[in-house]
């Protein structure tokens, strides 16, 4: 039996709820047939934590947090607090917790399931086996540099300003976790960012391309400005491996190559840190879907991206691949055995509820685990 590991989970507001109550029935199979077990704590996070602590997380949850061998996340936000200030919106409280816990490396698979290939809105022969990585960066640039704010001019007139801005440290730390990830994928790392036209992005091709060389020539290195990478991301997907981009871009690419998918309900991010001395590794991991408030309570939420973001946990927060694997192949069988959540289906084809297609997931683990 494993030794147990402490889980936070979070599940949030909106869907995050019954998506996560999907992932709390395979952390409990786990326990019950591989011997994997779990010390799990469940705390609150943004609009249910402004409901409750007036914050969008507490400096408790933070702390616990900080502690934790990994932090489950559900989603977050919701109109009932889109009034709030900026400052206390929900969406801060996971603002902060990538700050605190100084998560800097967002890793965001986008692989299209084969028995999915028909939903991408790409020609089939586009999407088939595809399987890209994408590393963002993830606690610097225009989203965190400063000077940022709106200010009032002489004239009246206001102007808004943001900061991208980033070091050596910054770019390295990130680009280190792609070229790693590259050695164990297809060795193929594309750094973009738009050298062209941003001194930031002259920076940042300059330092991947150092770190390339001194540290890891096995891996082939290509560079590529955004918006060409966007327009390849249409157009030919499968000729990328692993792509690392800052904030920003990272921002809007792994939401673009996530549709090449057929649907954002399907994609994982896992949201790393330093490993200290001991070997832990500060992670948060989270379906890329958001709340969700239109189908809230409804039983309608596919959960497969909350149990893939619970295998990436298990790959790399807990270096059990062999576990993570089956939770990937249970949620391919089970897709290939036509089983589709409302945003699956298609046309005339049947759906089922949340709890049904995490039944499905539990049923074909059982299956695989023979």
């Amino acid at each position: 039996m494993t030794a147990n590991k402490k889980l936070l989970i979070l599940p949030g507001d909106g869907i995050g709820p019954e998506v996560m109550g999907e992932v709390g029935r395979a952390i409990g199979w786990f326990g019950d047939r591989r011997a994997v077990r779990f010390e799990v704590e469940e705390d609150l996070v943004g609009g249910a934590a402004i409901d409750v602590h007036g914050v969008p997380v507490s400096d408790a949850t933070v702390a616990k947090a900080m502690a934790a061998d990994a932090v489950l996340l559900g989603a977050v936000g919701g109109p009932k607090w889109d009034a709030l200030p900026f400052e206390i919106k929900p969406e801060r409280g996971l603002l902060r917790l990538r700050k605190d816990m100084v998560l800097y490396a967002n890793l965001r698979p986008a692989i299209c399931f084969e028995a999915l290939v028909a939903a991408s809105s790409l020609k089939p022969e586009v999407v088939a086996g595809l399987d890209i990585m994408i590393v963002r960066e993830l606690t610097g640039g225009i989203y965190f540099g400063r000077p940022r704010g709106i200010e009032t001019l002489p004239d009246g007139t206001r102007r808004g300003v943001n900061t991208q801005v980033y070091t050596t440290a910054e770019i390295h730390r990130v680009a280190r976790v792609a070229f790693d990830l590259a050695r164990r994928r297809g060795k193929r790392v594309c750094s973009v960012e738009k050298a062209n036209v941003m001194e930031s992005g002259v920076l940042w091709r300059e330092e991947v391309q150092a770190l390339r060389d001194a540290e890891y020539a096995d891996v082939e290195l290509s560079h590529m400005y955004a918006d060409n990478c966007a327009m390849q991301l249409v157009r030919n997907p499968k000729q990328f491996d692993v792509i690392v981009t800052d904030n920003l871009f990272g921002d809007m690419l792994s939401d673009e190559a996530s549709m090449l998918t057929g649907s954002l309900g399907m994609l994982p991010s896992a949201s790393l840190g330093d490993t200290d001395d001991s070997g832990r590794r500060q992670a948060l991991y989270e379906p890329v879907h958001g709340s969700a408030p239109d189908i809230a309570g409804q039983g309608k939420a596919n959960p497969i991206a909350s149990l893939l973001s619970f295998a990436m946990m298990l790959r790399y927060s807990l270096d059990l691949g062999s576990e993570a694997d089956l939770v990937e192949h249970a949620v391919a069988g089970v897709l290939g055995a036509g089983v589709r959540t409302a945003d699956l289906a298609g046309p005339g084809e049947a759906s089922v509820s949340t709890r049904a297609m995490g039944d499905a997931v539990l049923a074909e683990l059982e299956r695989l685990n023979g």
